[in-house]
């Protein structure tokens, strides 16, 4: 296992890190998007967390002001 950056890593370590990120942020809008349409469709909260793999209390904590 590598412990530290490699000078002929050319970057490419950070840009893997960096394309993560921008992923996760994706991800996060896609899911607010998914959350919404289901409320909106009548889904409780216990139904989306049981799609997405969470508790009931977890999704109304993280997105209670969807709706």
């Amino acid at each position: 296992m590598k412990t530290s950056l490699d000078a002929d890593d050319g970057g490419s370590v950070y840009d893997e890190l960096a394309a993560v990120r921008e992923a996760k942020r994706g991800l996060a809008r896609r899911e607010e998007v998914a959350v919404r349409r289901a409320r909106h469709s009548g889904l409780s909260w216990a139904e989306i967390g049981t799609l997405l793999g969470v508790t009931r209390q977890t999704m109304h904590r993280k997105y209670r002001k969807v709706g």
